[in-house]
């Protein structure tokens, strides 16, 4: 059974992914919430191998720390789910926390390559595998309130076009999935665990939630070994673009 390793995989869209896949795959699990790891691990337990790891993806040392450190076991891993991410306040640019600004850029896009550039080496000694970048249509739409957002995810999708082209004769596929509007917990951490603005987000029209993601992503990895799904946006009925919607 091939391995995945999932960031973020203790909610939402990392959560419901680790669930969809679990009857195919031997699950790594990473996470910053040591007890949540251990519910999740317990629970997918009773389907597949699960091995966990506890870090923060915006600390180098402890991801390579993590992950060069695996067991030899788990070190063939076929999949990789950069999924971990964040967005911190819809400020202006002028107005907006400085401490926010750095935290998007450091989860958003310095986790992301420090998780790949770990991974990579078990990718590469086998010429095989798969890589899957968490985008979102901020990373194709600025708008605003939300031009470091914005930026961390256009950096996404580079890094994925990039990564793609560089990986291309070590036959590592790459994929971009671009969500739009998800009732995770996504809006609760944007806005500080302001509830009420969250939950007015996705009022009036029903959002996708994190299972919709997970489906997107077993679909990309069933294609056939020869297809390489390159980036795939998906919107909830009720929304036109990064910022259009209609509400009832």
């Amino acid at each position: 059974m091939k391995i995945a390793l999932i960031t973020g995989a203790t909610s939402g869209i990392g959560l419901a992914t680790a669930k969809k896949i679990a009857p195919k795959y031997k699950l790594i699990l990473c996470g910053r919430r040591t007890e949540k790891l251990a519910e999740v691990a317990a629970q997918l337990s009773k389907i597949t191998q699960v091995h966990t790891l506890s870090f923060d993806v915006a600390n180098k040392d402890a991801v390579f720390n993590a992950i060069t450190n695996l067991p030899n076991e788990w070190k063939n891993i076929e999949v990789l789910i950069n999924n971990a991410g964040n967005a911190h306040g819809l400020a202006s640019f002028q107005d907006a926390e400085l401490d926010d600004l750095e935290a998007m850029i450091d989860i958003n896009v310095k986790g992301l390559m420090y998780v790949t550039k770990a991974v990579l080496p078990y990718l590469l000694q086998q010429k095989s595998g798969h890589i899957i970048n968490l985008s979102s249509i901020a990373g194709k739409q600025v708008y605003a309130n939300g031009a470091t957002y914005c930026a961390s995810k256009w950096a996404v999708e580079a890094l994925t076009k990039g990564m793609r082209l560089d990986l291309l004769p070590h036959g590592i596929k790459v994929t971009a999935v671009a969500p739009g509007a998800v009732d995770t917990e996504f809006s609760l951490v944007r806005f500080k665990g302001d509830a009420a603005k969250a939950a007015d987000v996705y009022k009036g029209y029903e959002p996708l939630v994190g299972e919709d993601i997970a489906e997107t992503i077993a679909f990309v990895l069933d294609q056939p070994e020869h297809v390489q799904i390159a980036d795939i946006t998906v919107f909830p009925k009720a929304q036109g673009d990064g910022r259009t919607f209609y509400r009832e």
